[in-house]
């Protein structure tokens, strides 16, 4: 994955993503932290036809997936989904599936239909068009980039073997925040938390080739470790590095004391403790045992003035390990670093050797997935919103969001309700609260400016050259605007992502237009289902705002303390008991594993307080009338099964280690009904009652928003 993504804004991703690699970013977009016919067949750009999305049922709910054997009380998931979850496999080149992987199978082959429909040319001066058939048709090429073998990387590699001293890893490490490569430090640019109308320069930790720190220092974590070496050594000797084995020993060795350095995923996510400014000129002093001035002239942000570090006692820690470990292994693990990125676009050697540890062995995904589907991955990865434009034209009907805006003011509209409601809140919180979701920003289907691709060269035939310059061409982006104002127009996701965010310095929520779709949203279908899907969605966004570190921050995005002592104490002592209940689930196939109740803290805040207004939104919109009975279901009872269908969601086993292991958000699985059993009207519609495993006592439901 790319270390300058696309995607800048400080996002709290809705989405249950598919099991984190190593370079995956947990739920933050951003390093900072801030951060789903009227027209002819003709895709425009090119061929391709468009192709509809499906309702699920006739009223939005698969009735024919459910499980009415199960008692909903018992299990709620296979009350809903349980016909589905016998009757599907998960496809061989995935390590999950479930609804949002629906729709990103569906995005997907769209995206195909016009990236294959845009005519090759010259990229030069055949615009955008020219330059995303470039990309994509060069890497389907697979004959030229298995010709070139190593060669396309040797350059890079003849620099790692060239550096005489550490000034020159460094420099290295710095170059790579805009290429291939490695770095102890991730350096990003992005609104300052404190300040955010200005773009500021943030440092964190990195350098793990595993992720996180846990994959390192827990022991039942050793045959990960044990494959992981080997697969350092098997990198390294593809690259010709010389003795890989005794190399990739010390590599491990050294990650191992980068790890014992790191902060925990749940220290990482206190946006109190991750803010921490120091003078460019004052980190030689601050972190000492690392070239500074070097890695920040490399990375081309030396001219800043100041660097938020984010983990303020691991920084000095890991300068201090880079100064201690030898040349020989600082280059090894640089030259491992590079290779590891750069496989998936160099020849099958490469290709086979990534896939078969970091989707198979990590993972359990079966098979590699198609090329084609890949080289999608590259071309939308690289000009996301060019083809985006085209997506939105398609696929993104004008009433879709009319219907959106209407939505989103109605739960709006039930946590003003909600705030005012609340017995546990001095008057004091409450007008600050009310002024926050006063000041909430509404992004829905697309930007109104589309990003400028004309700096971009793109060479056809050139992969990975293309590559290498695509992100040398965001980095830049990025860090030409240090120092200037933020550009608040800016999104954080395509309009084809399968996604939403919360923004928590441009206090921001965010519906990208390909999570607009059944069964999360769907104009002609049931409202309660609609209120129980994107309605949930909706609100969990806007509960970001009011989560464990997205109540850290005020109406106008400013980090800041606007809870009373006594309010924040209430709020947290809530907060710890929902932490424990989702620390409590078990998952049979992996009895060692657990939900990391801190770390996945704000989903699940997001959850249970999201899908309570959304509730609440939902009965306001029926302005006192009853609602409809539909096929026997009420609709409360259609609101929630909206709800668990969203998070339809199938693991292999090693995925879901992964994701307990290295997400933030709790399995889908358990989205699907954990909330719900804090919530009265789910036990009242259902007639859950003390004899059903579910069932958790009136007095120990958590309550919050």
């Amino acid at each position: 994955m790319k270390k300058t993504l696309l995607c800048v804004a400080t996002a709290v991703a809705l989405s249950m993503a598919a099991p984190l690699a190593a370079k995956d970013h947990d739920r933050c977009v951003d390093d900072a932290c801030n951060i789903v016919a009227l027209l002819d067949d003709s895709a425009p750009g090119g061929g391709g036809s468009v192709i509809p999305a499906k309702r699920l049922g006739t009223w939005g709910i698969d009735t024919a997936g459910m499980d009415t054997s199960v008692k909903p009380g018992e299990d709620f998931f296979a009350y809903v989904s349980g016909n589905w979850a016998k009757t599907t496999e998960i496809p061989s080149d995935k390590s999950m599936y479930g609804s949002f992987l629906v729709l990103r199978d569906l995005s997907e082959a769209r995206l195909r239909a016009l990236v294959e429909g845009y005519p090759a040319g010259d990229p030069a001066t055949g615009g955008d068009a020219a330059k995303i058939a470039a990309l994509y048709q060069g890497f389907m090429d697979e004959a030229a980039i298995e010709a070139k073998g190593v060669k396309p990387v040797e350059p890079q590699l003849a620099a790692i073997r060239s550096a005489g001293d550490r000034d020159a890893i460094a420099r290295l490490m710095g170059r790579s925040m805009g290429g291939f490569g490695g770095s102890f430090f991730g350096a990003s640019v992005s609104d300052d938390q404190r300040n955010p109308d200005m773009y500021t320069l943030y440092l964190s930790q990195s350098g793990l080739g595993l992720g996180d720190r846990e994959m390192y220092l827990d022991p039942k974590f050793a045959p990960q470790r044990e494959r992981y070496q080997a697969y350092i050594a098997q990198m390294l000797a593809l690259a010709g590095w010389d003795d890989p084995s005794g190399h990739a020993a010390k590599v491990m060795a050294m990650e191992t004391r980068i790890a014992q350095a790191h902060w925990t995923r749940a220290e990482s996510r206190d946006r109190d403790k991750t803010y921490n400014p120091v003078e460019l000129g004052q980190m030689a002093a601050t972190a000492p045992g690392f070239p500074w001035e070097t890695f920040f002239d490399a990375a081309g942000v030396g001219t800043a003035e100041r660097v938020v570090v984010r983990q303020k006692t691991a920084i000095p820690k890991m300068a201090t390990i880079f100064a201690d470990t030898d040349l020989g292994t600082l280059k090894a693990w640089q030259a491992f670093r590079t290779v590891d990125e750069a496989a998936p676009l160099l020849s099958k050697a490469f290709v086979d050797a990534e896939f078969e540890f970091r989707s198979k062995f990590l993972s359990g995904q079966p098979e590699q997935r198609p090329r084609w589907k890949r080289g999608v991955a590259l071309a939308e990865g690289t000009m996301g919103e060019a083809v985006g434009r085209d997506y939105v034209a398609l696929y993104f009907p004008a009433d879709a969001k009319a219907k959106m805006d209407d939505l989103v003011a109605n739960v709006k509209a039930a946590m003003g309700a909600r705030l005012q409601q609340l017995d546990w809140m001095s008057p004091a919180t409450k007008t600050e609260a009310m002024a926050k979701l006063e000041g909430f920003g509404l992004k829905i289907g697309h930007p109104e400016k589309w990003r400028d691709y004309s700096a971009l060269q793109v060479v056809n035939g050139d992969v990975f050259g293309n590559a290498e310059r695509s992100r040398r061409f965001e980095w830049d982006y990025r860090r030409n605007r240090l120092g200037g104002p933020v550009d608040k127009a800016e999104w954080g996701m395509t309009p084809q992502t399968v996604n939403a965010y919360y923004n928590s310095v441009k206090n921001e929520i965010v519906f990208p237009a390909a999570i607009l779709q059944p069964p999360f949203f769907d104009p002609d279908a049931d409202p309660a289902v609609n209120y129980g899907g994107i309605g949930g969605v909706i609100g969990h966004e806007i509960i970001h705002g009011f989560d464990d570190q997205g109540r850290k921050s005020d109406g106008e995005g400013v980090l800041r303390d606007w809870w009373t002592a006594g309010d924040a104490a209430k709020f947290e002592a809530q907060a710890a008991k929902l932490g424990a209940q989702y620390e409590g689930y078990a998952f049979p196939q992996l009895p060692d594993m657990r939900i990391n109740g801190k770390v996945s803290m704000g989903e699940n805040i997001g959850d249970l307080g999201g899908l309570t207004i959304a509730l609440e939104a939902y009965r306001r919109s029926l302005d006192g009338k009853p609602a409809p009975v539909i096929d026997g279901f009420s609709g409360e009872q259609r609101f929630f099964m909206g709800w668990s269908q969203v998070w339809r969601t199938l693991w292999r086993d090693d995925a879901l280690r992964q994701q307990l292991v290295n997400g933030t958000h709790s399995p889908g699985h358990i989205r699907a009904y954990a909330p719900l059993r804090n919530i009265d009207a789910w036990y009242e519609a259902f007639n859950v009652t003390a004899a059903d495993p579910l069932w958790v006592a009136p007095a120990d439901r958590v309550r919050i928003w």
